[in-house]
């Protein structure tokens, strides 16, 4: 039986997404790691199915400024992905790449911005590619998009993505583990509900 709303997913489906999750985010882990000339992991990530409201509450509020990047799918799934990544992950990845630190967004550059979208872009292109490979579905991501806001606001973007389908959102969440420090990352994802249904299809646990 097909899905009309996120919410409708039982404990199976969701089980599946969070072992792709898991695949995914360790390919992140690996890709990051070259990145950066350290080793970066990332545990079982956790996913959820959460309303809006909480979901925003979880990640550390509305009013919480974050980097979001974003990016569009297209293919046979329709939808958005978004990282969400703060201050701390930022320097980090600055410290690394650059050597260097800021005290706020409003001193990112052009140079670091590209640094920042490139952290995120291999985030959900490791997602994407796990996903697809499991479930031989063709996902194409676009070109990601910074995007510097409060949490409330970014989080706003996939949740009309979803054509309004539903007041819930897949958050799929974790944190980096770097040089013995813990940073959250998360992900969003947002497929339209025609997409997510033929997705869990193909995953062979369509209900």
């Amino acid at each position: 039986m097909n899905l009309r709303k996120y919410e409708e997913m039982n404990s199976q489906q969701i089980d599946a997404l969070r072992e792709v999750g898991s695949i995914g985010t360790g390919s992140a882990a690996t890709a990051l790691s070259a990145l950066l000339g350290c080793e970066v992991r990332i545990p079982l990530p956790e996913v959820q199915v959460l309303e809006f409201n909480d979901a925003v509450e979880k990640l550390g509020g509305f009013e919480t400024v974050s980097a979001g990047i974003i990016s569009s799918l297209s293919g046979e799934i329709n939808g958005l992905m978004l990282a969400l990544v703060q201050l701390d992950a930022i320097n980090l990845i600055l410290k690394h790449i650059m050597g260097k630190q800021i005290t706020g967004y409003d001193e990112l550059t052009e140079l670091e911005d590209s640094a920042v979208i490139e952290v995120g872009n291999i985030l959900i292109s490791s997602f994407v590619n796990a996903l697809s490979e499991l479930s031989g579905v063709k996902i194409v991501p676009s070109v990601p998009q910074l995007t510097i806001d409060m949490q409330g606001a970014i989080i706003t973007v996939p949740m009309v993505a979803c054509g309004n389908q539903s007041d819930y959102i897949m958050l799929i969440g974790g944190s980096f583990l770097v040089e013995g420090k813990e940073l959250p990352c998360r992900l969003l994802l947002a497929p339209d509900v025609r997409s997510l249904n033929y997705l869990l299809h193909r995953l062979g646990i369509d209900g």
